[in-house]
């Protein structure tokens, strides 16, 4: 009983020591939302917007509706006059990694579902939109997300 505990206490241990080792801003392969996309594999390409319009921060369109096992191909374009990005997650990620935003504003991105532009630049981002239900895509740029620079992805 006794072993059974110490084993059980160990292997707790080692799973928290490396939960610390990957302070949260890297990620795995496979998340809630599905997994990133092969750029050399055909899929529908989506044109993102980013820009500023009346005291608002915006992406256009907002609402995506994707298929379970989709690969989109994402085409962003920064059309404002301000640096912007656009991170792909659930809801709860992206509010906790805006909460890592806060305290370090210059944060650089080498996630696959994550893709910071300055003004005038286009880049893509390629995602397999595994799973099916409602995600999120935000700038995590302290102070965008909550100008409105979010979006809601439907998959189903």
């Amino acid at each position: 009983m006794q072993s059974r505990f110490i084993i059980t206490a160990l292997a707790a241990l080692s799973l928290s020591t490396a939960a610390l080792a990957d302070p949260g801003h890297s990620h795995g392969d496979a998340r809630a939302y599905g997994e990133p996309g092969d750029p050399k594999k055909p899929g529908r390409t989506i044109q993102i917007t980013m820009r500023e319009a009346d005291g608002k921060m915006l992406f256009v369109p907002d609402r995506l509706d994707i298929r379970k096992g989709e690969q989109i191909k994402f085409a962003v374009r920064n059309s404002g006059e301000l640096d912007h990005e656009i991170v792909v997650g659930t809801v709860e990620e992206n509010l906790k990694h805006m909460a890592e935003m806060m305290k370090n504003p210059e944060m650089e991105h080498d996630d696959p579902n994550a893709k910071r532009l300055a003004p005038g630049k286009t880049g893509e981002l390629f995602w397999k939109f595994t799973k099916a239900g409602e995600f999120d895509f935000s700038c995590l740029i302290p102070g965008h997300r909550e100008a409105g620079m979010t979006g809601k992805i439907i998959v189903k």
